[in-house]
């Protein structure tokens, strides 16, 4: 059996670095949403505070919205040292299936106080159709 030498200074590493990936990974703006089903309609909530309106596109593709947009980072004085930076800036993308048939045109978003809301009317399901069967000739 091999002896090993012992460094109190790995672990401390190792943790420097597993923080270091931590804070990578929260500082990548990912925007938390609430989809919820309403009687004919479904509504998506999304909290993107500090964002203007035309940094933010609402897109959909047949059953299939996607929420995209650019929070910029504030322009820096030239005379100030940030001593911690933990808001996230950056793009972003969000897309979500719904299942259902939705009426496109009727689509509305609203964004106020740091919140978009998404309005999604409900389509008619399309029924089954009796199809008559004639006969061949």
């Amino acid at each position: 059996m091999a002896l090993a030498r012992w460094d109190p200074s790995r672990g401390l590493i190792r943790l420097r670095d597993e923080d270091w990936d931590l804070e990578q990974r929260e500082s990548t703006l990912a925007p938390k949403m609430d989809l919820k089903e309403v009687d004919k309609k479904i509504i998506a909530r999304m909290d993107i505070p500090g964002m203007k309106m035309e940094d933010i596109n609402v897109s959909v593709n047949k059953d299939t919205v996607t929420i995209s947009g650019e929070r910029k980072m504030e322009k820096e004085e030239k005379n100030e040292d940030f001593v911690r930076v933990e808001r996230s800036y950056g793009s972003f993308c969000r897309s979500f299936y719904l299942g259902v048939p939705i009426k496109e045109k009727d689509i509305k978003a609203t964004y106020k106080d740091g919140v978009l809301e998404v309005v999604l009317p409900k389509a008619e399901a399309s029924k089954a159709k009796k199809i008559k069967i004639e006969a061949g000739k």
